[in-house]
């Protein structure tokens, strides 16, 4: 199916790890231009797109508040926010005929999983310490600790797999949803399948930045954890 669907970037090179950098990097400088012109001109009253991005970085403060309280959901938020508004372009960029959304590669996501993943053990050693960090992943019981500790450490691991494949699978099914709209009725039909897959990538973004919250709460958070 891979080989039927026509993007810009295959024009240059029909190897798909090109394809996946080429629109990766132009997310990226969809995510910067966009942003950039959000704040060129800071206005006390704002207007136009520095309203529309004041609006959804304080709902992304609201919800992660919820998870780390104020304080520590405005220090995580350049992560957390970040990571929310790329992966929203980069989702939306494959709804677009001729592009493919970087999110739809396994690689792509999997260094998303990994940089959290690395993010909020670091932050959860810095501010509780080595020993304290690994300890509390034995349980609260001594005698429990021997089975506790390996399971702790799969369930860390799995959440690689789980940001990831999420991500992956619901965007890679979305574009093959896409593909196969537009193959039956080009012009009509795809009009509410747009709405539907505008939806999901907004979704989508929205639990990776709940879920990195989410992990970065359960590491630097031990002693209300417990």
């Amino acid at each position: 199916m891979e080989d039927k669907l026509f993007t810009f970037a295959g024009l240059i090179s029909t190897d798909h790890n090109f394809i996946t950098i080429f629109y990766t990097i132009l997310s990226a400088l969809v995510t910067l231009g966009i942003s950039i012109f959000a704040v060129r001109k800071l206005q006390a009253v704002p207007t136009g797109m520095q309203n529309f991005y004041e609006w959804i970085v304080s709902g992304m403060l609201y919800v992660g508040k919820d998870t780390l309280g104020d304080k520590l959901a405005r220090k995580y938020f350049p992560l957390a926010g970040s990571i929310a508004v790329f992966v929203f372009y980069c989702n939306v960029i494959g709804i677009i005929p001729g592009f493919e959304a970087p999110t739809s590669s396994i690689s792509f996501t999997l260094v998303l999983a990994l940089i959290v993943f690395f993010y909020y053990h670091f932050e959860g050693i810095r501010a509780n310490g080595l020993i304290k960090y690994f300890g509390h992943f034995a349980g609260p019981v001594k005698f429990l600790s021997p089975l506790l500790f390996p399971i702790e450490i799969i369930s860390h691991l799995s959440r690689i797999i789980s940001l990831s494949f999420r991500l992956f699978g619901n965007i890679k099914g979305d574009d093959m949803f896409l593909l196969v709209m537009l193959g039956l009725v080009p012009w009509v039909v795809p009009l509410l399948p747009f709405a539907i897959l505008t939806f999901m990538a907004i979704l989508q973004a929205f639990v990776f930045m709940i879920l990195t919250y989410v992990y970065l709460a359960s590491a630097v958070l031990l002693e209300e954890e417990h």
